[in-house]
């Protein structure tokens, strides 16, 4: 079911299983920079949908990992509407542990923007 035009995040919009991230993995396309590696691939819903891969090695703490993740799924909450139908994984970088808030919302807005760039339907 697509969601409203509403700004919300509900369990339609995430990734949850390991056969979808290992299928995004095998054959995604990757999109990076410094702070936020992602994967890409055409779902064929209608609607982009969202897995997390925050780990303690790259992002530290509960806290950074819980701050990472509220910060990705916001930015992606706001972006939902212009994204082309995909599966996307967002991987932290290391970095990113110690990135001001401000720096770490302009790269993930730098990183939607190149999705709609790549992967618009033709």
């Amino acid at each position: 079911m697509p969601p409203t035009q509403r700004l919300r995040l509900g369990a339609e919009l995430r990734l949850r299983s390991k056969l979808q991230f290992d299928a995004l993995y095998a054959s995604g396309r990757r999109v990076d920079d410094r702070f936020f590696g992602l994967r890409v691939r055409p779902n064929g819903l209608g609607f982009p949908r969202i897995g997390l891969a925050v780990a303690v090695k790259t992002a530290g703490n509960a806290v950074k990992r819980n701050r990472l993740r509220r910060l990705i799924r916001e930015t992606f909450r706001l972006a939902q509407h212009q994204l082309p139908p995909v599966d996307i994984v967002v991987a932290v970088k290391f970095p990113a542990a110690q990135a001001p808030t401000a720096i770490l919302r302009a790269s993930l807005a730098t990183l939607w923007q190149r999705v709609i760039t790549t992967c618009a339907p033709s």
